[in-house]
C-alpha cells in the first residue's frame, strides 16, 4: 500500500484541535491500514519521530424511514498517532 494511500487526509475538528496542543494528531486513514504502517507513512511523509499509533473505527451513520435502514455515511477508521517529545506537524498548511 502507497503511503499517500494509508493516510487520507487530517480530521479538523475542535476536539483535534485540542489535542494537537498535546502532540497528538488525528487522521483518516485507511480501512485496511494496521498501526506499522500507519506509523511509517507519518514518518516518511511529515519526517518526524512517532512515539505511539491508535485506531479506531467509527461506525457508519444511519438514518430510519419507516421499518427500513438507510446507511447515511459509510464506516471509516481513523488514527491517533501522538509523536514524540518536542515534535510538531504542520498539517494544515500542506507541509
Amino acid at each position: 500500500m502507497n503511503l499517500h494511500e494509508v493516510i487520507q487526509n487530517p480530521v479538523v475538528s475542535e476536539k483535534t484541535m485540542y489535542a494537537e496542543a498535546d502532540g497528538k494528531y488525528t487522521f483518516k486513514v485507511d480501512m485496511g491500514a494496521n498501526r506499522l504502517q500507519v506509523r511509517e507513512a507519518v514518518q516518511a511523509l511529515y519526517d518526524v519521530e512517532v512515539a505511539s499509533v491508535r485506531i479506531l473505527v467509527m461506525p457508519a451513520k444511519t438514518r430510519r424511514r419507516g421499518n427500513r435502514v438507510f446507511i447515511r455515511s459509510p464506516k471509516w477508521k481513523k488514527a491517533v498517532v501522538t509523536l514524540a517529545e518536542g515534535e510538531t506537524i504542520n498539517v494544515y498548511e500542506g507541509d
